[in-house]
């Protein structure tokens, strides 16, 4: 039998999704971690590697890329095959922070990453030691305000969200502060303990316990609006409108990854983010899940790059 060349012609140009789309991931997968194994956003990207592995059918290996100040894993995804399987492990800094303030990053903290969904926020903890007399927000930006310079905050370092937290409230507040940092959170959390600086805008798995405790006195969280997690606490945008300081982390892969495979790592991430148990085992460790789509992730780091550079360039911060 002989098919007419237009017959023959169309057939071939038909499309073959099984030969020219194969089924994604097709291939392991690499969760770029822009940190050191035994941290926070490590711990965070091991608990979600292995949910995601099972979603997509195969591994997910985190990869560990410490570095300028997250800048090298940050460059490794996006520096590799637009894929979708070399995933970033997103915190501030890559895109955020760091563009604002370093004087250059190795990539284009926009045009370098595909967003992908949210994860989760860690709502910091304002919390002051019992010295300090006040007893809420209000009044500690008066105490501050007729004692300006007197009163310190601690941070974890230069750049970090507990010292950025800390600039955006005497920017908000418009009062003088004295930044101290630390090399970690552990000598910080001990100082302030132990009275030598004022009061900390940090992690509030860390600084709720001693506030429970009666050690420091906690007088807001620093999420727009009252955490779940500690419910009896005033949020600070209750006293300075519009304050958020609330650290994000998501995931984001290559530009140029193919829609549809955004599409399934969004679908995977969504899903693990909405069940009862993982978001269970999150607010046990004081997180709060995150998902969205790509588009309203694209917009989040937008908004909060935005906001973040209006306070360092208004404080002043540079990397060290």
């Amino acid at each position: 039998m002989r098919l007419h060349r237009r017959t023959l012609l169309a057939a071939v140009a038909l499309p073959l999704p099984a030969l020219a789309q194969p089924a994604f991931p097709a291939r392991p997968l690499r969760l770029v971690v822009p940190f050191a194994a035994g941290g926070s956003a490590d711990a965070s990207a091991r608990m979600l590697a292995e949910p995601l592995g099972a979603a997509l059918g195969q591994p997910v290996v985190v990869d560990n890329r410490p570095g300028g100040g997250a800048t090298i894993g940050a460059q490794a995804v996006a520096r590799a095959a637009p894929d979708g399987l070399t995933l970033l492990y997103g915190t501030p800094g890559p895109q955020i922070i760091n563009p604002w303030l370093m004087r250059s990053v190795p990539y284009d903290p926009v045009r370098d990453f595909a967003p992908v969904s949210g994860y989760k926020r860690a709502p910091n903890l304002f919390a002051v030691h019992p010295s300090i007399p006040a007893r809420d927000v209000a009044e500690l930006i008066a105490l501050a305000r007729a004692q300006p310079g007197r009163l310190s905050f601690a941070s974890s370092g230069i750049g970090s969200s507990s010292h950025l937290a800390g600039e955006l409230l005497k920017f908000m507040a418009q009062v003088d502060i004295t930044h101290v940092p630390y090399r970690g959170t552990g000598p910080a959390l001990t100082d302030l303990l132990g009275g030598t600086v004022s009061m900390a805008l940090d992690t509030l798995s860390i600084l709720l316990p001693p506030s429970r405790a009666g050690n420091l006195r906690a007088l807001g969280v620093t999420t727009p609006q009252r955490s779940a997690l500690a419910p009896d606490l005033p949020a600070l945008a209750e006293t300075l409108p519009g304050f958020d300081a609330a650290p994000f982390n998501y995931i984001a892969t290559t530009a140029g990854t193919p829609a549809p495979a955004i599409a399934r790592l969004n679908a995977a991430i969504v899903g693990i983010l909405n069940d009862p148990a993982y978001r269970a085992r999150m607010e046990a460790l004081g997180e709060e899940a995150t998902p969205s789509t790509p588009e309203e992730l694209a917009a989040t780091i937008a908004a909060e790059s935005a906001r973040w550079k209006q306070v360092i360039e208004a404080a002043g911060i540079r990397a060290e």
